[in-house]
């Protein structure tokens, strides 16, 4: 199994537009960040989880060939909004599976209607085949269990997935304890870890390094990452030994 990290930003994505900050300026390119997903690959499934505004660029950067089903996290669009750009997907191999909460969909419905269309639909619209999901309900892509993860988000229900041996939580500001028993021991944990102060919605760093010593991974790392947690290199040099800062198009085999 590969996990490609698409990308690891925040919502506004790194550098900020207009921003002096110094991170903003830097010339690292592990400081610039596009807008947090990433692409989990089998041996014979590959999916996205979460479609950003960034998500044509992602595609053309990683080669990524085949999507067999996206999956959404949340509604917000630092993860929908590039829905549309799925189109050479559907001309290449037809309508794709989209994974989502009821709500999820329901507000896609509205912000992408001409995706959802049944009579006189334009041709050359996004094809999707969308999929409820819920927390208690594991589901499966090209023969691959994958495990929803009931996250919150500030007030707002969110998904984590489970794939294999590896997490993937994103957008996590509270988790009860049965959702993350469901995913203790993972060889790879992925989670969102904003910046070092205290955030209503997002783990800080001090909440993430604190769930991932509950969850004791093989290897964690943080992603949705802001600009105020600092240069790449810095930050790095301050976590644990088995906790790493992840960046864009970083890439981990799982054995």
């Amino acid at each position: 199994m590969k996990l490609y990290f698409l990308g690891t930003g925040t919502s506004q994505g790194i550098p900020v537009i207009g921003s002096t900050h110094p991170v903003c300026l830097s010339h690292d390119p592990k400081d610039k960040r596009l807008r947090v997903s990433v692409w989990v690959e089998w041996e014979n499934g590959s999916v996205v989880i979460d479609c950003g505004p960034d998500f044509r660029q992602q595609m053309l950067t990683s080669g990524c060939p085949r999507i067999d089903a996206i999956l959404f996290t949340h509604e917000h669009a630092d993860h929908t909004a590039g829905l549309d750009d799925i189109r050479p997907f559907n001309f290449r191999q037809g309508d794709i599976p989209v994974y989502a909460h009821p709500r999820v969909i329901d507000n896609l419905k509205r912000r992408f209607e001409y995706i959802f269309e049944t009579e006189d639909k334009y041709p050359g619209a996004p094809s999707i085949l969308p999929v409820e999901i819920s927390g208690d309900r594991p589901f499966s892509v090209r023969g691959q269990a994958i495990v929803p993860i009931n996250v919150m988000h500030g007030k707002l229900q969110a998904f984590g997935f489970r794939i294999g041996d590896v997490a993937y939580l994103t957008d996590v500001k509270t988790i009860e304890r049965a959702e993350s028993r469901k995913i203790e021991g993972v060889k790879v944990l992925v989670v969102n870890a904003l910046r070092e102060e205290p955030h209503d919605t997002h783990f800080n760093l001090e909440e993430a390094l604190d769930f991932i010593a509950l969850i004791r991974p093989g290897r964690a790392y943080l992603t949705h990452i802001s600009h105020k947690m600092g240069f790449h290199a810095e930050v790095e040099r301050r976590l644990p030994p088995h906790v790493f800062l992840a960046y864009d198009n970083l890439q981990i085999d799982i054995s």
